[in-house]
């Protein structure tokens, strides 16, 4: 009786440790180079429910290092401002067109160990929305960061599964997604190899945000 009671409350302990260090952790600053200087650009990061994507801006050498991705993702078109990237669980990303089609098994293989995948998409001019943040970086980070997102290809070919909108896809991405590294631990690694001053460990979109208040308010907007 006495294991089944100790083996209960380590299960409930479980999650309280995951989101006690979920909010600690991104607090701590992460290991990565000095890449500091005048901030020369500008990227986003876009925040939905449980996911970050990062938006670069299509200038002529953004267009340059992702054409390998046209025709599906129209990184040329003059109308496209936006390179929008996200890194992700292959089962989950590539069925979470909506919350509603994401089924039980795509969550429990995310949680226990899955190949990932990165998406691309392109937009326009980007307006206001309140889960949308900027950061400025500078030369040897924006440098760094372009390095880094395009070194996390494992292949430039896009897979044959649909994406969710009519001119984005999906390719097969380096790194396995699970639930103790998440897309937005991914996006933490990421900036800390670029250069980017970043919490220890962010799994959670709140973890991200308090990383960016914390480590780089200086930067933001």
């Amino acid at each position: 009786m006495r294991m089944t009671l100790r083996l209960c409350a380590a299960l409930l302990a479980l999650p309280l440790l995951y989101l006690a260090a979920s909010v600690v952790l991104p607090l701590v600053p992460g290991p990565g180079q000095d890449a500091s200087g005048p901030l020369s650009h500008r990227i986003g990061l876009l925040q939905g429910p449980i996911h970050t994507d990062i938006l670069l801006p299509l200038t002529p050498e953004t267009r340059a290092r992702f054409a390998f991705a046209a025709p599906r993702v129209p990184v040329a078109d003059p109308d496209a401002q936006w390179l929008i990237l996200g890194w992700g669980s292959a089962a989950f990303y590539t069925t979470a067109g909506t919350y509603a089609d994401i089924t039980a098994s795509a969550v429990l293989t995310a949680a226990t160990g899955d190949g990932a995948v990165i998406r691309l998409d392109v937009t326009g001019p980007l307006n206001p929305l309140p889960n949308l943040r900027f950061l400025r970086l500078s030369e040897a980070q924006f440098q760094a960061l372009l390095d880094q997102t395009t070194a996390a290809f494992a292949s430039q070919t896009p897979l044959s599964h649909p994406g969710f909108t009519a001119r984005d896809a999906f390719f097969p991405a380096r790194g396995n997604f699970h639930a103790l590294r998440t897309c937005n631990v991914w996006l933490g690694e990421t900036f800390r190899a670029s250069g980017i001053p970043f919490g220890l460990w962010t799994p959670t979109n709140w973890s991200v945000a308090l990383s960016l208040d914390w480590h780089l308010s200086g930067q933001t907007g």
